[in-house]
């Protein structure tokens, strides 16, 4: 196993509207696992009370490889017979949090989309995310444009300029 790069303070804050099927809503021993390789992973306590919504507030110290591109959470549920059951995960990138546009030990504040096995959505994880030490990392460098270069070249009052707009994605 490579060296540890970097070690991050995860905290699993809550989830929303956590669902085992299309109509029936988690009822409780909601957990949430942090992986950031299948064998470096950290487990949050199970929250008995708040079913589909479920607080945890549990703060997790991870290590993360310097090659690892995404964090996964994953959130299972345990039955009262002691039955796990998956309800939905999502990727963190780890440019999401990383890449030299953000001060030392910053805190972020993140919330993502679960999907289960299918695909299909299944509530949102709200967790925050703080860099503890990053030793001789590389961080992901999100693509860098030279704004002169993107729009339509114009002439305004005989100078040239460029006029520039912002894409935008619009889907489900």
């Amino acid at each position: 196993m490579a060296a540890a790069a970097a070690l991050l303070e995860i905290t699993v804050i809550s989830a929303e509207d956590l669902r085992l099927n299309e109509k029936n809503p988690v009822k409780k021993n909601a957990y949430v696992t942090v992986k950031t390789t299948e064998t470096n992973l950290k487990t949050t306590s199970m929250d008995g009370k708040r079913g589909g919504y479920p607080v945890w507030n549990e703060k997790l110290l991870i290590d993360m490889a310097s090659h690892v591109k995404y964090v996964t959470l994953e959130v299972q549920c345990k039955n009262s017979m002691g039955n796990r059951k998956k309800i939905g995960s999502a990727l963190v990138p780890v440019s999401d949090f990383m890449g030299g546009f953000w001060p030392e030990n910053y805190l972020h504040f993140l919330s993502y989309r679960l999907r289960d096995d299918d695909g299909e959505r299944n509530g949102i994880i709200n967790i925050s995310v703080r860099v503890k030490q990053a030793t001789g990392m590389v961080a992901p460098h999100r693509r860098q444009q030279s704004w002169a270069a993107v729009g339509v070249p114009a002439v305004a009052k005989g100078n040239w300029e460029t006029l520039t707009g912002v894409p935008v994605w619009y889907g489900q």
